[in-house]
């Protein structure tokens, strides 16, 4: 069966890595666990998400998704700076991935930028915002989606009863 825009359930082996560079950045190669979703459920990132469309199970490819098409560009909007006594008990270094509660309640990632004596600069962007990024992918499974998968957007379909021993 070949991956198709809506519906797919997909597993893959991934590795990736900033495009031009032999860091790896992310990886779930060899941990026996795939990433598991369903196209067209916005689950990935639509560029990689598009590349997989038209694959099969066993394919494997070297896929290059454009920032634009991953995390974004970086919107210096996202890019804040606070009074450092906000951070206090906070041993802060640049690079520092502090997480807090957004204005709706949601969890949301920072990372310190740099700081001063009287001020922290931090940023609100995806880590990999701006960066092109280069996957190296391995199509594990594929099926379609049941009509309850394909409903609820979860895989293993999110019934709302304990018959279908999905844990809910």
């Amino acid at each position: 069966m070949l991956i198709t825009a809506e519906n797919s359930v997909v597993g893959i082996e991934y590795e990736v890595k900033e495009a031009g560079s032999d860091e790896i950045v992310d990886s779930n190669k060899g941990s026996g666990q795939p990433l598991e979703f369903i196209t067209g459920k916005q689950h990935i990132i639509p560029g990689l998400e598009n590349a997989l469309v038209g694959m099969k199970k066993d394919e494997s490819g070297d896929i290059l998704v454009k920032a634009e098409d991953a995390y974004g560009e970086i919107h210096e909007e996202a890019i804040e700076t606070l009074p450092k006594e906000q951070f206090e008990g906070v041993e802060l270094k640049e690079g520092l991935v502090l997480y807090g509660q957004g204005p709706d309640g949601q969890q949301v990632q920072v990372i310190v930028k740099s700081f001063t004596d009287t001020d922290v600069t931090i940023d609100y962007n995806h880590p990999l915002a701006g960066k092109d990024l280069m996957f190296s992918v391995t199509v594990l499974s594929c099926r379609e989606a049941t009509e309850d998968e394909a409903t609820s957007g979860q895989i293993g379909g999110g019934c709302n009863d304990d018959s279908c021993g999905c844990g809910h």
